[in-house]
């Protein structure tokens, strides 16, 4: 990270990605090219995410070929003129993580997978999940993402005062 400063250490960094509406996560192509696209993940521990999709499709043949991803949010984003230059500048959340990828063939996992990724998204209609469950899980493939390293954070923050909050300082 170049400005050591604004880096965050991994709580803050889990924060942003608990919070973000959806984490954008980065896949490598079998021919080796870039694939990137935002996806609502959940966590359900400090190293594991699950996200659903089709049971075919262009994410699953990147992790096929290629297990290695990474995954970055914003959780804040803000223009804003520099308090003490009148700079133009952003004060911002963000979080990356580096991790593994596989497609979860056992039922029970792919279950609870899903359950906690409506209980994040759609708390209010859990009512409906086992229904919603029996109709949509033989057409629905649920991936496990593992973290190989924790998560950092980065900010660029200003207090009331128009100071740069630096690393470590919270308020």
């Amino acid at each position: 990270m170049r400005k050591e400063s604004r880096e965050m250490p991994a709580s803050f960094a889990y924060e942003v990605f608990d919070k973000a509406p959806y984490i954008t996560v980065s896949f490598t192509r079998p021919d080796g090219t870039a694939y990137g696209l935002p996806l609502s993940l959940v966590r359900t521990d400090e190293k594991t995410f699950y996200f659903h999709c089709a049971t075919e499709g262009e994410k699953l043949g990147c992790i096929v070929a290629h297990s290695e991803v990474c995954l970055s949010a914003v959780s804040r984003c803000t223009p804003t003129i520099g308090p003490k230059d009148g700079s133009f500048t952003l004060q911002y959340k963000s979080a990356i993580a580096f991790g593994k990828a596989e497609i979860i063939a056992d039922e029970i996992e792919k279950i609870e997978a899903m359950r906690a990724i409506c209980q994040r998204f759609l708390p209010q209609h859990m009512d409906a999940f086992e229904t919603s469950i029996e109709r949509s899980l033989p057409r629905t493939a649920v991936v496990k993402i593992t973290l190989t390293a924790p998560p950092t954070g980065k900010r660029k923050e200003y207090d009331s005062n128009g100071d740069e909050m630096k690393y470590g300082r919270m308020n």
